[in-house]
């Protein structure tokens, strides 16, 4: 075996990696419904150490507050798969870490937890960049049709949001 995980997304962390060690960037996690599996990507690449400092993996609610420091009013208020929780996850990230850059990931990957407003398939993504004020996020549906499905295009993404 030479990866544990599908090459397309090997693809896209070797492509993340490189990008930000040609920049000298280094870079830091918070994961949820991905439960770790963009720095699993991250870290199947050889010199990933060198843009890599460290991933969160906040799945519960409390996790979030306590790690990351989220603002339980936050999460009350908005819910865990928001905007809010999402920027507030990125800034704890980049705040507890040495990185340039933070990318969080919330969402519901299924194939229960939906609802009417919030659909299985709803991620929410963040970057926080370390100096800079300016609030980065999107919030997407991937259609899906499982579980794993949508955890790896939201890891796809995520990659794609860490690069320079």
């Amino acid at each position: 075996m030479t990866n544990l995980l599908p090459r397309k997304l090997i693809e896209a962390a070797t492509r993340t990696v490189a990008r930000n060690r040609a920049a000298g960037r280094v870079v830091a996690l918070a994961e949820s419904c991905t439960g770790g599996l963009v720095a699993a990507a991250l870290t199947e690449v050889a010199g990933s150490s060198a843009v890599l400092d460290r991933s969160y993996v906040t799945y519960s609610n409390a996790a979030k507050q306590q790690m990351l420091g989220v603002s339980g009013d936050i999460i009350e208020t908005f819910g865990a798969v928001s905007i809010a929780c999402a920027w507030a996850m990125a800034q704890g990230a980049l705040n507890r870490s040495n990185a340039d850059i933070a990318v969080a990931i919330t969402g519901i990957a299924g194939p229960d937890g939906g609802s009417d407003g919030k659909p299985v398939g709803t991620v929410v993504f963040a970057r926080a960049t370390r100096g800079s004020d300016e609030i980065e996020t999107d919030e997407r549906y991937f259609d899906a049709p499982d579980r794993a499905g949508v955890r790896l295009q939201a890891a796809l993404l995520a990659l794609e949001l860490l690069e320079p």
